[in-house]
């Protein structure tokens, strides 16, 4: 397939910048409730986190579903559902668009609109206590590596910095539920947990970290370009008169 495999789906899944927007939003809201309640920053970013990725997956799910069928396009039969269809004229493959109308009309056929949302709980399980993990260890990796560093360092290079530490811890812990995700979404299963009970069977412990180096690789430039987009935002709304109340 040449370059172009390696981009399987990726038109499709620019419509995930949507849900990075309900992400980062529900996120600082949440945030500022939970303030009212609690001081601890812990607690403000696990809760904010669980409750922007809840936001967040009610959105991305669906986009999901269509992506990972495009992407195993070619890969065999037993591990996709769905085919596309060729083009009359030409005997080949619709492009782009025609492939993703071609498979939401395969999966709305099949499945209804509930399919849109297969693995829907799954990735609940993954991505809310991810999200959870991410955000308490950020905070916390930047406060440690502010002690470590000289006075003089930019805190936006140490933030760059903490968020990929971040994002690796956050991928091992919630590793194993992301590989029953994918096998629920790609695969077509319903049961999460006869999901789980068939990879363990089959593959034991070690199937439980399928694409973990690929996970925290993929995650490294998203969350150093995340922090710094999120950080840098955060500086330009203050208010002129607090800019110089934070270490920058």
């Amino acid at each position: 397939e040449g370059v172009q495999g390696l981009y399987r789906g990726f038109m499709v899944n620019t419509f995930t910048l949507i849900s990075g927007q309900a992400y980062i939003t529900t996120y600082e809201l949440v945030r500022k409730y939970v303030s009212q309640y609690s001081e601890d920053n812990t607690v403000k970013s696990l809760v904010a986190g669980g409750s922007a990725s809840l936001v967040a997956q009610s959105i991305t799910v669906p986009i999901d579903v269509v992506s990972q069928q495009l992407m195993m396009q070619g890969q065999g039969q037993h591990l996709t559902r769905f085919r596309l269809t060729s083009d009359s004229g030409t005997g080949k493959p619709k492009r782009f668009f025609g492939q993703t109308r071609n498979i939401m009309a395969q999966i709305f056929a099949a499945d209804g609109f509930r399919g849109f949302y297969r693995g829907y709980v799954a990735s609940l399980l993954t991505y809310i206590p991810n999200s959870a993990v991410w955000w308490p260890f950020y905070h916390f990796y930047a406060e440690q590596l502010s002690k470590l560093a000289p006075s003089d360092c930019p805190h936006l290079i140490l933030q760059a910095m903490a968020g990929p530490l971040a994002a690796a811890t956050a991928s091992t812990v919630t590793n194993p539920m992301d590989v029953v995700r994918a096998r629920v979404q790609v695969e077509g299963r319903t049961s999460v947990i006869e999901t789980f009970k068939q990879l363990i069977t089959e593959e034991g412990m070690w199937g439980l970290t399928k694409g973990l180096s690929a996970r925290i690789i993929s995650s490294t430039p998203t969350a150093i370009v995340m922090v710094v987009g999120y950080e840098t935002l955060k500086k330009l709304s203050l208010r002129p008169e607090l800019v110089d109340s934070r270490h920058w």
